[in-house]
């Protein structure tokens, strides 16, 4: 087992291990009890994300821009949180939480007084992430946020990447949507590829980047290897997120790792044009008030 970076912020509960770089306030590590990862590594020369925070949207701009009233503003996708790095304000053996401040250079490409904290916390199997953001400024917030970990495929103990699968709460029969070529939402609708409350992970189904749940009504689901005659086939982790309208499903067609996304927000939709406050997806925070979202991770 390789040496983490001394910068990274350890939690530990009989159960579970977890590392977090404060560089994005980014869950790097998942663990158990016997040391086995669950988490991908970031291998740069495949993705060199683990769980990146996205914040303050998700997804892609069209044209690479956003439209505040009269002014236009740049943003890459998914935001900037996750290239910025986190003041560490607390730390203790199962809990720790660590912010971002609004500054100057956030301030020219979003121009809102933020501060946005991450809360990380071990108890048991389960690792809990609330993400707090907290209007400082003097007038309304528009902003998104998600979450983008991405575990292991196939997941450790010896099952095949085929019989993987990600099992939803409650029936999903709504159509999903993709992304174009330039990474905005299309306005085309396809039959969901989930059948029977189960979505059978294959290759094929990332050929064209994301599967996006635009109306998911489940606020739980299970990865892991299909059950076979006697249960369940190697680990199974359950991630929850009670507060996410939207759940992005990707990866690159042969890579070893699947992200299960929950985002209050969304890419461009084609064609979009209007006013940041009124895409998709955007909440507004008030003055003085905070907005938390919460996902918790649970081996089971």
């Amino acid at each position: 087992m390789t040496s983490l970076p001394d910068d990274w912020v350890s939690l530990n509960s009989p159960q579970l291990s977890a590392a977090i770089n404060p560089q994005g306030a980014q869950l790097s590590v998942l663990r158990d009890a016997r040391g086995t990862d669950f988490l991908w590594s970031g291998d740069p020369a495949v993705w060199s994300g683990r769980a990146p925070l996205l914040f303050p949207i998700v997804g892609a701009l069209a044209g690479g821009s956003y439209r505040l009233g009269s002014r236009t503003y740049q943003l890459p996708r998914h935001g900037f949180a996750r290239n910025r790095r986190f003041q560490v304000l607390s730390n203790s053996p199962a809990r720790a939480v660590f912010r971002l401040q609004a500054d100057a250079e956030t301030l020219s490409v979003y121009p809102f007084r933020f501060e946005l904290d991450v809360e990380f916390a071990l108890a048991g199997a389960s690792l809990t992430l609330t993400t707090t953001v907290r209007n400082v400024g003097e007038e309304d917030m528009p902003a998104s946020l998600g979450y983008h970990p991405a575990f292991l495929w196939p997941l450790p103990d010896g099952q095949p990447r085929s019989a993987h699968c990600i099992d939803f709460a409650t029936d999903e029969p709504d159509p999903v949507r993709r992304l174009d070529g330039a990474g905005l939402l299309s306005e085309e609708r396809i039959p969901t590829p989930i059948v029977g409350r189960r979505l059978a992970l294959r290759d094929e189904l990332f050929a064209n980047d994301a599967l996006i749940l635009d109306h998911v009504r489940s606020r739980e689901v299970i990865y892991g290897a299909s059950e076979g005659q006697s249960g369940p086939q190697g680990p199974r982790i359950r991630i929850g997120f009670p507060d996410s309208p939207y759940l992005g499903i990707w990866s690159k067609p042969g890579a070893g790792f699947v992200c299960i996304e929950p985002w209050h927000g969304i890419a461009d939709p084609q064609g979009f044009s209007g006013d940041f406050r009124s895409k998709p997806g955007v909440f507004i925070v008030p003055a003085a008030a905070a907005k938390a979202m919460q996902m918790t991770i649970t081996l089971i």
